[in-house]
C-alpha cells in the first residue's frame, strides 16, 4: 500500500526521533516541494526528498531551504535534493497562474488565504498601490476576483518585474495590473502621490519603514492601508497598532481589522492592521 504522508514514507528508513526532528512542515509550489532540514539529518536529506516524490506524485523536484530569507531582494539560498534540477515552475492559486523561479524570487503558497481576504475587501474602480509586489500575486489576484480599477505593483527585484509582466499576460488582467520596478518610496514620490484609494504593504520586514510613503500614495481625503508587520506573544496587535497611531499622529485612523497571517516563529506572528486612514 503507497505511503499516505511524509512520516509513513520514511517508516523505516528513519528513527522514530529523526521523524519527529524532520516535523511534518513543507511547501508546494506548483510542482516544486520545498522542505527545511535539521542539522542532523542533513546526510539524509536525499532520502527525505525521494520520500516527499513518492508520496506527492505531481512533484518534480524538491528543494531544500539553506538559508533564511534575507537581503535587498528577499530570497532564499535552495539546494535540489531529489528531481529535476530547474527551479522554475507555475502555482496556480484561485484560478490565477503565477510563474515562479523559486531560486531568484520569494514565493509563499501560505499566503493564499491572505491574497483573497484582501481581493474581498477591494471596492469597484478602487486605485489600488501594490509596495511590494513580488511576482505579483496580490495584484493578480485583486485584478481578477474584484471590480478593482487599477492596481500600480511594484517591486525593485527585476527579476521579480519581469515574471510579474508575465505573470500579467498569463492571467490576462494587462488592463488592470501595472508592474513598475523601483524603489516603491521613489516610484510613489515620482509617480504615485494621491492616487490610491487603498495600500498595500505586504512586506513585514520594511512595513514601518515606508508607512510615510503609503501615506503618500494616498488620495488627500484618505483611504485604506494594509500594514503588515511582526508580533509578538502576549499581545501580538498592540505595539503595531501604537505605532501606526504615533507616526500617524496628524490623521484619524480607525483599526478596522487585525489578523494573524502565519506564524513566523515560536510565539512570534506576521500580522496584518487594515487602518482606514482619515484627513483630521
Amino acid at each position: 500500500m503507497p505511503a499516505r504522508n511524509l512520516r509513513e514514507a520514511l517508516e523505516g528508513k528513519l528513527s522514530d526521533l529523526e521523524v519527529k526532528l524532520l516535523g511534518r512542515s513543507f511547501d508546494i509550489v506548483g510542482d516544486v516541494g520545498i522542505v527545511k532540514i535539521p542539522e542532523p539529518l542533513l546526510q539524509k536529506k536525499k532520502l527525505i526528498g525521494e520520500a516527499l516524490m513518492s508520496v506527492h506524485k505531481n512533484l518534480r523536484t524538491v528543494l531544500m531551504q539553506t538559508s533564511p530569507v534575507s537581503g535587498e531582494f528577499r530570497t532564499r539560498k535552495l539546494e535540489v535534493i531529489a528531481g529535476d534540477p530547474n527551479t522554475e515552475t507555475v502555482h496556480k492559486e484561485y484560478g490565477c497562474l503565477f510563474k515562479v523561479d523559486l531560486s531568484k524570487v520569494y514565493f509563499s503558497p501560505r499566503l493564499a488565504t491572505e491574497r483573497m481576504r484582501i481581493s474581498s475587501l477591494v471596492r469597484p474602480n478602487e486605485v489600488v498601490v501594490n509596495m511590494f509586489a513580488g511576482v505579483g500575486c496580490y495584484s493578480i489576484i485583486m485584478a481578477k476576483h474584484s471590480d478593482v480599477g487599477k492596481v500600480y505593483s511594484i517591486d525593485k527585484n527585476p527579476v521579480a518585474v519581469r515574471y510579474m509582466h508575465e505573470n500579467v499576460r498569463i492571467n490576462k488582467v494587462g488592463g488592470k495590473v501595472v508592474p513598475i520596478c523601483g524603489d516603491a518610496g521613489e516610484v510613489i514620490e515620482k509617480q504615485l502621490r494621491g492616487k490610491a484609494d487603498r495600500v498595500l504593504m505586504p512586506l513585514p520586514e520594511s512595513a514601518r519603514e515606508f508607512l510615510d510613503s503609503a501615506l503618500t500614495a494616498l488620495r488627500p481625503q484618505g483611504g485604506v492601508i494594509h500594514f503588515y508587520d511582526f508580533g509578538e506573544d502576549p499581545d501580538p496587535f498592540g505595539p503595531s497598532i501604537k505605532f501606526v497611531r504615533e507616526r500617524l499622529s496628524e490623521r484619524r485612523v480607525e483599526v478596522t481589522g487585525k489578523r494573524i497571517v502565519r506564524s513566523y516563529a515560536p510565539r512570534v506572528y506576521h500580522i496584518v492592521l487594515d487602518l482606514l486612514v482619515c484627513r483630521e
